[in-house]
């Protein structure tokens, strides 16, 4: 009975930290781009918000990038996570991510 509990617990103790851990999104950027105040290279990421920042990690490296960012609530749910970027002067900037599956969007200022 002792072993039942104590696996209970166990199981109990790391479902709580899997809902714990924040949501995260993946994108791929075809150039380098400006992201606020970081410029991302070309290559897929994962994207996930801690407070009032983006943290972009690249899947290839492994690297985490954090920036500003603000967020947006729509009042709508996004069918698919989409990148917003803006082309000027030869640079590519991004300008906000939709988040799939909420009614979140991310928004980079300069």
């Amino acid at each position: 009975m002792r072993f039942k509990s104590l696996f209970f617990a166990g199981a109990l103790a790391l479902a709580s930290l899997s809902m714990a851990s924040p949501k995260s999104y993946q994108i791929t950027l075809d150039e380098s781009t400006q992201a606020g105040t970081v410029q991302l290279a070309p290559g897929e990421y994962k994207v996930r918000v801690d407070g009032s920042n983006a943290i972009f990690t690249n899947l290839d490296t492994g690297k985490s990038i954090t920036t500003p960012v603000k967020v947006e609530t729509t009042g709508k749910k996004h069918d698919m996570t989409a990148v917003d970027t803006t082309k000027a002067t030869g640079s590519t900037k991004l300008q906000a991510i939709e988040l799939g599956g909420s009614d979140e969007t991310l928004e980079f200022g300069e």
